[in-house]
Formats: C-alpha cells, structure tokens, sequence
C-alpha cells in the first residue's frame, strides 16, 4: 500500500468517525493512530503517544488559549452584550433598519472582548432579537444580521482561531491581530451597507423607530467606556511592548471581570459558570490539539504535504487559482466542521503549499500572516452559509419563531459581501498587511 493510500485512508476513516458522531479529536486521534501504525509499526507509535500528551500541554504559548476564553465568558455572563446593543442602538436605532445595525455593531465591539463568533452570534441575539421582534422588523432581517454579525467574533481581535493559527505555523500573533483589524472593520461597514440597501429595496422589513434624545445616547455611550478601556489597554499594551499577548490576555481577563462585576451582572452563579465554560472550552481544544498532533504526525510520514506541494507546483495554474481552489475548500469544510477543527486538521497540510507559491513578491513572513487573515475571513463565511452555517443554527436555536430557510435566505446577500471583501483581499495584500507594516 502506497504512502498517499495511506494518508487518504486516514482521512476517509476521520470523516465515517465523524459521520457516526464521533467527537472530532477522537475521530482524527484514531485515525492517526492506525496510520501511524500502518507506516511504522507499534513501537514508535507507543514511543510517539509517550510524550505527545506533555509536549503539547506545556507549551507556555497555549495558555493564550483559556486566557482568552475566560475574558469571553466574563464578557457573555457580565452584561457586556446589553451595554453595547443598547449604545448602537441610541446611535443609529431610529433610521430605517438601524436596530439591525446596531446589533451588527454590537457583535463587532462584543467580538473585541469575546474572540469566539458562536458565543458573539448567541449572547447578541439574546439581547438584540426581543427589541427587533417589538419594532416589527422581518424575522428574516433580523436573524440573518444577528448570525452574519456574530463572525465579527473571530475576525475583530482578539480571536481565538487566530491563536490556533499563530501556535500552527508558528507567526507572531501581535502581528496578526494587527493584520486582521482593518478586514474586520471593512467587515463591519459591508454589514452596514447591505442592511441599508435591503431597507432601501424592502422597506417593508425594517419600519423606522423613533429616535432618541441626546442626553439618553450620552447616557447610554457611557456605559461602554470599560469595554473601550479593556480594548485599549490589551492591544495597546501588546502594541506598545508593555506586555506579550499572553500577559494581555491575563490583562483582558481581569478587566473584563471588573467591567462584569461593575455591571452588577457577575455575580457569584455567572462568575463559577464563566470559569467551568472556559475550562470546557479549553479542554476540548486541547483534545482537538492532540488528535490533530497524531494525524499531522502520520502525514508527515507519509510525505502527503511535500507531495501536494509537489503536485500543485506541476499543475501549470496561476497561484492566486490555487489560493482560490483553498478559500473555496474552507467554505466547503465550514459546513460540516468548526472553525478550530477545521485549522488544526488542514493547516500543516495547506499552509507548506501556500508558502512555496510566489504570491504578489511577498516574503515569508506576510505571505503567512496575509494567508492567516484569508483563511479566517472565509472559515467565516462558511459559519453562515448554506446549507449548514453554524452561526445560523444557534441564532436560530435561540429564535423559535422564525423558520431556518428564512434565515438562508437573509443572510445570502452577507455571504454576497463576504466574497467581494474576500478577493479584494486576495488581489490586494496590503488590505492586511498595511497595518502589521505600520506597526512594526
């Protein structure tokens, strides 16, 4: 049996594991396992599993991970959520699908305190739909914002897929949340305009509320200043060499703990869940973390990787056609994988194949932080996009009343901006990489 049936066997045997509904990091643990074995016998195997579980833990880089997870959860049990909703909404709630857009706004400011774009779509559809639902917006309108502003969590730093991407490839990860500011922000304004065109074309969807005075919206911009703080202060501390984005991380949480307690919504019942999620969530990225490390580790046996490096450079096609085929294959994956599984699986495979491309002159190291910021920006699209979208099912988890189909219907003009913002990203780099140029 050749080496490439080998490695196909692997990940024909990972996708029945999950078919039958295995967990992820037991389907790609075993099939690692049996493909090791098949390439080098029991005992290296044995001497592999030995260390493997201790090599991955005490990586001082990963403990990032629950750091960021634990300030996402102080912010979703803290009463963030409504702080930010209730700010955009004082702002732009009285034009014509501006509640709509508030809560897009709110899921990209919620998104720079959370860094997870499920957590961001569930806890701004929680606050955000009963004010949609009262005014009489379409059920359509309103769900589809609430799911597509939610892939602001992953995008707007800081994001914890973006972690898990820096930790694979080994890229600095201040360098990348710097690149992926600007794309979030354009993220945001592309929201923007397709809620005001769908409100221009069908008014009928989103009636204008009334507006409010503006002691009320300073009132209401008020309460945001600790969310504010906290941005500044972590992603100004990382930038300015105060602290490294572990210790901002560190910093993030505290804060964002204060900020909670300050609310009066962190108590001692939010402060014990927020803890137990974050510890949830860690471990099973740790998990995913092992079972990745074992099926990348019998890749390489099999030389998989360099060999579909090889295979693609023979191909004779342009370069940014084979950054197509990838985008295209990621937007496959997010239908039936997430995010974090999907980068841990697929990145030392992909990522050795982008960098022997010759992609606009750049080096190295911007072609992989420019490559980073693509892979996030379409592992967001298939977060929404049909036929599964897994931003849609919890929005739609969350709202009884509205029929999934109307939700893919809403959401398919975002999908529409995301491939716009996506190719003009992947013909002009320095979208991404102006800031990481200006930074450093």
């Amino acid at each position: 049996m050749s080496m490439m049936t080998i490695a196909l066997l692997m990940f024909a045997g990972m996708l029945l594991l999950m078919a039958v509904r295995i967990p992820i990091a037991v389907a790609m643990f075993v099939a690692g396992a049996l493909g090791y074995l098949a390439v080098s016998g029991p005992l290296p195997l044995l001497a592999l599993l030995k260390g493997a579980a201790v090599g991955r833990l005490s990586v001082y880089d990963l403990t990032v991970v629950p750091l960021f997870l634990l300030m996402g959860q102080f912010a979703t049990q803290g009463g963030l959520s409504r702080a930010l909703f209730q700010a955009a909404s004082s702002l732009v709630g009285h034009v014509r699908g501006g509640l709509a857009m508030a809560s897009i706004l709110a899921a990209g400011g919620f998104g720079a305190v959370c860094g997870s774009s499920v957590r961001t779509s569930a806890t701004i559809t929680q606050v955000a739909y009963p004010e949609m639902k009262r005014h009489g917006y379409s059920g359509r309108l309103s769900t589809a914002a609430l799911a597509t502003g939610g892939t602001m969590g992953i995008l707007i730093p800081p994001s914890v897929p973006l972690v898990i991407y820096a930790l694979l490839t080994e890229q600095n990860m201040a360098k990348l949340f710097a690149a992926s500011l600007i794309p979030g922000l354009i993220a945001m304004f592309g929201y923007l305009g397709v809620v005001w065109l769908y409100c221009r074309l069908r008014p009928d969807l989103a009636p204008p509320a009334a507006a409010i005075g503006w002691r009320e919206r300073r009132q209401a911009l008020a309460k945001i200043w600790p969310i504010a703080l906290i941005f500044l202060s972590v992603f100004g501390g990382i930038y300015g060499g105060v602290f490294t984005p572990t210790e901002g991380a560190a910093v993030g949480a505290v804060g964002t703990f204060v900020a909670g307690v300050a609310f009066g919504e962190l108590r001692k019942r939010e402060i014990a869940r927020s803890f137990v999620g974050a510890a949830e969530t860690s471990a099973m990225v740790f998990m995913i973390f092992m079972g990745a490390d074992l099926m990348n580790a019998a890749l390489a046996l099999t030389r998989m990787p360099h060999e579909l490096s090889e295979w693609i450079g023979q191909l004779g096609v342009s370069p940014v056609t084979i950054v197509a085929c990838v985008m295209l294959l990621y937007i496959l994956l997010g239908c039936v994988m997430d995010e974090l599984s999907m980068l841990m699986l697929t990145i030392p495979v992909i990522f050795p194949t982008i960098m022997s491309l010759d992609l606009w002159g750049l080096g190295a190291e911007d072609k992989a932080i420019w490559f980073g910021v693509l892979v996030l920006m379409t592992v967001g699209i298939g977060l929404i996009a049909p036929p599964i979208g897994l931003n849609v099912c919890v929005v739609n988890g969350i709202v009884k009343d509205v029929p999934i189909v109307e939700t893919y219907k809403g959401v398919l003009p975002f999908v529409l901006s995301d491939i716009v913002r996506l190719a003009l990203t992947v013909m002009f780099p320095s979208i991404a990489l102006v800031t990481v140029w200006w930074l450093f």
